[in-house]
């Protein structure tokens, strides 16, 4: 068995050096400027960001380390067919600029999920934010667990002690650098996310021979798949699955997300927001497609002789981080530069996640409930200190959600299981009160939960079957391990003579239906439920208590808003409907200036 090298003095310098310039950038916007003495400055950066970083900034939340180690194994281990998502990129992005964005646009608020109290009323905004803050602690715990196992690949550290580490690294950066911080610093480590795709890359064609070489030999491993158009929601990935589940992922992650709401927002102007987002699409989409192909630069070397059937490694998320080691170690820094690249990913994500907790937390339990009980507002100069204190709090929680990541079969499916079955019912409840005046409170709390509760079952429900990968080889392994390969090979035939269904075939038949659906699926089925049985529920309370009063069009779609001030002009309002309309509004402009007040 072939050995594994280990970052050298030099690597480790590099790293330390690369960490240090994520770190200095938000202690700088700590100590320069506004100081972060609001809320204001914190959550929002004043609304002074340029659009360019923010382009970076969105993709690097979304891609993250998850990327780097979940693609390039994805691709390794069952196809090329993963890469249609992109499809799903282009068509989302316009339905996000000119949907969803203008709404939150309008409102202004620190958290997203404030719409939904001006739309439906205060107990589907803390419904829908408590889901959100689940979603985005077990996210955080992934995208924590995908560079421990980058440094358990390359530097022997244990996982579990690199977790602990790195969650007391993110959780300190959280608490003490604010929205500014993290968006600058963002646009850093998503450069450094290129160069370690392209270093892999590039390495792999020199190894080989050239790129049409890499091909060559996924082509023969039956890597390159673009073909499977069926219709069975039970394979794992088709084009319906990728596009159609893809762009629901897409639509939860930078519609209604808080992360990438909480962002957008950051500019002063909607133009700005939407060339951010138009900008994001191109860089996601060349990530994605590079970090893809990374995958089957790796596969142009360990095609004859997989390091987990070998032994070398445990989990093929750790592809990647030992391809660096095997073939760029004689060259010091050069692995050190590719873990950092990894580990500002994971820090970068991580810390945008916690800083959009703390906001969360701050506006949507902490601010009403002390209003609720002291009858005045939270104190202006609590409120930076509280949030600062939630962040780190929040930090300590992803330590303990990273060591459950193991269990979910992979980073790259672990992370989209978790977008779809919290992030669908989220998409449906803010597409319900978007899309459709009739929709009530009591429809949309009634749809996400029921959507929730089913979309777990489904998603980890157990037994389940694993997915069939494609097959690996350790024919250029040791001699023992050829051993071993012939002897599987030569059971599984002698099986299949005697019509015996055989032990390394795969057995999913014998599972629950539900349990085989296809992961990418999870989004749009929560979707479907909460806004199918939302809609219901609220015509059945216009059925048996009659319509609610006159809505604020700036609640909803442009489209929608537009028909609905037409509708006005040509049917005038009742004197009561007048009245009841500009008591929504007075109250909607004090709610403004409360949760924007300083």
């Amino acid at each position: 068995m072939e050995s594994t090298a280990t970052l050298g003095w030099v690597d480790y310098l590099v790293i330390v050096l690369m960490l240090c310039v994520s770190t200095s950038i938000g202690i700088y916007y700590r100590l320069t400027g506004g100081r972060q003495r609001t809320t204001e400055e914190y959550y929002a950066a004043n609304k002074s960001m340029n659009f360019l970083p923010i382009g970076m900034a969105l993709m690097v939340s979304f891609m993250s380390a998850v990327t780097l180690l979940g693609v390039s194994s994805e691709n390794y281990r069952f196809g090329t067919q993963f890469v249609v998502i992109n499809i799903s990129y282009f068509i989302g992005t316009p339905i996000v600029c000119y949907g969803f964005l203008p709404v939150f646009f309008k409102l202004q608020a620190t958290s997203a999920y404030e719409y939904l109290e001006k739309r439906f009323g205060v107990a589907a905004r803390l419904t829908a934010s408590f889901i959100y803050w689940v979603q985005l602690l077990l996210y955080s715990g992934v995208v924590l667990y995908a560079p421990a196992l980058a440094l358990e690949a390359t530097t022997g550290l244990s996982k579990n002690l690199s977790i602990i580490i790195i969650g007391l690294v993110c959780a300190f950066y959280s608490s003490v650098g604010g929205i500014k911080a993290v968006l600058i610093t963002d646009l850093f480590q998503g450069i450094l996310m290129f160069v370690a795709v392209f270093v892999v890359i590039a390495t792999a064609a020199y190894n080989v021979g050239g790129l049409s070489e890499i091909w060559r030999i996924a082509q023969t491993g039956d890597r390159i798949q673009f073909d499977n158009f069926s219709l069975d929601p039970t394979v794992r990935h088709t084009y319906w699955s990728l596009i159609i589940g893809g762009l629901f992922t897409f639509l939860s992650l930078y519609g209604v997300n808080q992360v990438q709401v909480q962002r957008l927002l950051t500019v002063r102007s909607l133009r700005s927001a939407r060339l951010a987002l138009w900008l994001n699409w191109p860089i996601l989409t060349a990530l994605s497609i590079m970090t893809s192909f990374s995958g089957l630069a790796i596969y142009s070397k360990y095609y004859n002789c997989d390091p987990v059937k070998e032994g070398r490694i445990s989990l093929y998320d750790m592809l990647m981080p030992l391809y660096v080691m095997d073939t760029l170690s004689h060259l010091p820094g050069i692995p050190g530069l590719f873990v950092a690249g990894i580990f500002s990913a994971g820090l970068s994500s991580i810390s945008a996640a916690l800083n959009s907790l703390s906001a969360v937390s701050l506006e949507d339990y902490i601010k009403p409930l002390y209003r609720k009980i002291k009858d005045e507002e939270f104190p202006d100069s609590m409120s930076l200190y509280t949030g600062k204190i939630l962040a780190f709090i929040f930090g300590l929680l992803c330590i303990a959600v990273a060591f459950l990541a193991q269990y979910l079969g992979g980073v790259l499916q672990a992370s989209l299981t978790i977008f779809g079955v919290v992030g669908g019912p989220l998409l449906g409840i803010f597409t319900l009160g978007m899309l459709c005046e009739s929709a009530s409170q009591r429809g949309a709390i009634t749809g996400v939960m029921t959507a929730l509760v089913f979309s777990f079952w489904i998603a980890f429900g157990q037994p389940r079957p694993a997915p069939p990968t494609l097959p690996v080889s350790t024919y250029g392994c040791d001699t023992k391990e050829l051993i071993s390969d012939i002897s599987n090979m030569l059971q599984n035939v002698a099986a299949l003579t005697r019509n015996e269904e055989s032990p390394y075939l795969n057995e999913e038949y014998s599972y629950f239906y539900l349990y085989r659906i296809s992961y990418m699926w999870y989004c749009p089925i929560g979707f479907a439920i909460t806004f199918v049985i939302g809609l219901l529920v609220s015509w059945i309370g216009i059925m048996m208590c009659g319509r609610d009063d006159a809505k604020d069009p700036d609640l909803f779609f442009p489209v929608i808003a537009n028909r609905m001030r037409n509708r006005e002009i040509q049917e005038p309002l009742s004197p009561y409907e007048m009245s009841r309309k500009y008591e929504f509004s007075v109250d909607s402009n004090k709610s403004d200036k409360s949760s924007t007040k300083l």
